[in-house]
């Protein structure tokens, strides 16, 4: 069972920057593809971005493409999340997650977060 803890959100204005972070319990993470998303109230949770075990591959959200950008550190089983040039509509619970296989789809991650509150004021 991976155990995932995100780390690292907060209250930031409109135009900065935040990097995300996710533990994972598992020393076979790097067997894992990596997956962030986000959920704001009222909305479905929604796909940002995934990345491979091996970090070779990476499959973004159209829309985020240019202000987030994905990592990992297997040898640290850590995966990020760096944000910038944040708006008030990317406020949202933001959720890492894992699954054997790289996904946009929710549904196809087995293991999630807490999840980490991101709000950005306007």
């Amino acid at each position: 069972q991976v155990q995932l803890v995100e780390s690292g959100g907060g209250t930031v204005q409109a135009g900065g920057s935040l990097r995300l972070s996710c533990a994972a319990s598992e020393r076979t993470f790097s067997r894992y593809a990596m997956a962030w998303f986000r959920q704001a109230p009222g909305k479905e949770r929604e796909f940002i971005v995934a990345i491979s075990g091996n970090g070779k591959d990476t499959a973004y959200q159209n829309s985020m493409k240019d202000r987030f950008t994905i990592s990992r550190d297997n040898a640290k089983t850590m995966l990020f999340l760096q944000m910038n040039s944040l708006k008030p509509e990317d406020t949202a619970v933001y959720y890492c997650a894992a699954s054997p296989v790289i996904d946009m789809r929710a549904s196809a991650y087995e293991h999630w977060g807490q999840g980490t509150q991101v709000t950005v004021s306007s």
